[in-house]
């Protein structure tokens, strides 16, 4: 059950400490309630973990308003449970992630409950304390949403030969080899929180991206040791240098090439993927 709250809670935050937090204040208040007075454990448990986590991540709309530059989702290493507590992954790649970030905590609360979790509409509605219309539009606005903004993604198998190529490219700086690779309005995204050298606005377009990324080419890899890792659901590389992690890249990608780019510096959210 625990992997689930945590998929749950992760979800709705896109921040693993702040979800590991949550699910821990969750079990901490099932264990203070009186069992012969709930019917359904897991329906408790699950409620309870949603409305937590709206609660944090209320707060947390605040928190990142003074965030310096792009705020990214906490990368999880999804190598042990590819799915992170349910039977599909849904709502859990970097790309959707940063763009549930748009939505109020209940909407996203109703698209990933919905989405990735296969709740039904009533069942959601007991969840979150609402009626049952009030939800599906919930839902229905939450979905429109992700549609209108969600470029059509590869598949794993397709993904992994894009992001082969591109880390042969970078590391060499070819410009007109990642210039191939992108699609026409690709964006790259730096999360550092103000750490030195790291860029504090996406970087946009195909010539610009391929330029920027094959600008810091020669010091960005000096002495750097790197390996792939599964993050989010998809290829990602770990960069160290003198053993210490640094960053994390990771991409995304529809049938026109990369469509985005990520790279996580914030020393706070490497901790986890690196530990």
């Amino acid at each position: 059950m625990r992997p689930r709250l945590f998929g749950l809670a992760y979800r709705m935050l896109g921040s693993a400490a702040e979800a590991e937090d949550v699910v821990q204040d969750a079990w901490l208040r099932w264990q203070g309630t009186d069992r012969d007075a709930v019917n359904e454990p897991a329906a408790f448990l699950v409620t309870t973990t949603t409305r937590l986590a709206i609660n944090v991540a209320q707060a947390a709309r605040t928190q990142r308003e003074t965030y310096i530059g792009p705020w990214l989702p906490e990368p999880i290493d999804t190598r042990a449970d590819p799915h992170v507590g349910t039977e599909n992954g849904e709502a859990l790649g970097m790309a959707l992630l940063q763009l549930l970030e748009a939505l109020t905590p209940t909407e996203r609360a109703a698209y990933v409950l919905r989405e990735a979790f296969d709740y039904s509409h009533r069942e959601i509605a007991d969840i979150l304390g609402l009626e049952e219309a009030n939800v599906r539009q919930l839902a229905a606005r939450a979905k429109k949403h992700v549609g209108e903004e969600r470029r059509r993604p590869v598949d794993t198998a397709a993904l992994r030969p894009l992001f082969d190529a591109f880390v042969v490219a970078a590391r060499a700086g070819d410009v007109k080899a990642l210039e191939a690779l992108f699609a026409a309005d690709v964006a790259s995204y730096t999360d550092g929180n103000g750490i030195v050298k790291a860029a504090r606005v996406p970087v946009l377009g195909r010539e610009r991206v391929a330029k920027f990324i094959g600008g810091f080419a020669g010091h960005f890899w000096d002495d750097v040791d790197f390996e792939v890792i599964e993050a989010n659901g998809a290829p990602a590389m770990l960069l160290r240098r003198g053993g210490t992690p640094f960053a994390l890249g990771t991409l995304d990608a529809s049938p026109d090439g990369i469509t985005k780019l990520f790279w996580v510096m914030s020393p706070p959210k490497l901790a986890r993927i690196a530990g």
